[in-house]
């Protein structure tokens, strides 16, 4: 299973979330989209997970810090205002289970952050 997680400034739009989250996922069937449950009140979160009729899960922030130490890139910028260094990476991580590992790190379009996790009861399936 592959899970997108993602990052976002508060008031972000439907069209900014889904350019990054498809050029991220290309070639990549993606099963679940993981957001952080700061961000709940995120209308086009919920509205991308219907564009790309995936399901969506939002990760706590103790999920999250669990899996900060297995993150690959880090932001004192997305420290500073949320309190973790990974958002993008982390909510993949923790979306696609505790055995999990990055497929892509996290990538930026402005106001939006996006990494891919693969479980990894399929990671030989989808390596080959």
């Amino acid at each position: 299973m592959i899970v997108a997680g993602i990052g976002c400034r508060s008031g972000i739009n439907t069209d900014a979330l889904l350019s990054l989250v498809q050029r991220v996922s290309a070639g990549h069937s993606l099963a679940r989209l993981a957001a952080p449950a700061f961000r709940k009140g995120e209308s086009a979160i919920s509205a991308l997970a219907k564009i790309l009729k995936v399901e969506l899960v939002w990760i706590s922030a103790q999920d999250m810090a669990e899996r900060q130490v297995e993150c690959e890139t880090h932001s004192a910028i997305a420290f500073e205002k949320t309190g973790f260094s990974s958002v993008a990476e982390a909510c993949a991580l923790a979306g696609a289970g505790p055995k999990s590992c990055l497929l892509v790190t996290r990538q930026s379009n402005r106001d939006v952050t996006c990494a891919l996790a693969i479980s990894s009861d399929t990671t030989g399936i989808e390596n080959g």
